[in-house]
Order: C-alpha cells, then structure tokens, then sequence
C-alpha cells in the first residue's frame, strides 16, 4: 500500500487490467466534506484521457474510498473535489502513478 498525503492507492505497483482502491483522507475531509469525488483520467503531464468524476463512498474508518479498474498502460491521475467545487490536487500536482502492463524485464 502506498500512502503519500491522506491518499492510499492499492495495489503498487499498479498493472493493466487491476482493480485498484483509492482512499482519502485528505484536505476536504480535514475540512468537513461530507461528500468526495475522486477526478481521475489517464495519459502524461495535463493531456488527461477518459475523465470520469466518481462518487466515493465512506470506508468504516471515516475516510472516503473507491474502486477503478484500470484497462491501459498510460499513467493514473487523480486527484479530489467535494461538492461545493473545493479541489485538493495535490498543491496543483496531482496524484500520478505509472501503470505497467504486467511483463517483467522489459
């Protein structure tokens, strides 16, 4: 598990075809969001494909969590918004995790 600033992304590595779990226990939850979107697409710097916003729900611990398959080799970027439009993109970085296509070696 990989835990870097109130964010949990398991499993990493990541590879194509996983189902991988995103937790958040962040800013906008610091701050009293009762709901969190993980805004997330695929592909390098800020050229983001397939954008989805996903609706998380609440783990028994508090913080908010989710499931995405991930079907591509691209890079895995993210980051969260609550529903008065409060972002928390990592200090305008985001969250990006390389995804591998499973082959070892190469």
């Amino acid at each position: 598990m990989n835990k870097v600033d109130g964010v949990n992304v398991n499993p990493t590595p990541i590879t194509t075809g996983e189902h991988v779990t995103v937790e958040y226990n962040g800013l906008l939850k610091g701050s009293g969001a009762q709901q969190v979107y993980l805004h997330a697409g695929v592909g390098q710097n800020q050229s983001w494909q397939d954008v989805k916003t996903i609706r998380m729900n609440r783990a028994p611990s508090g913080d908010f969590k989710t499931t995405v398959r991930l079907n591509t080799t691209q890079r895995f970027n993210f980051c969260f918004k609550d529903c008065a439009e409060n972002w928390d993109n990592n200090d305008g970085n985001n969250w990006s995790y390389e995804v591998h296509n499973g082959n070892q070696g190469m």
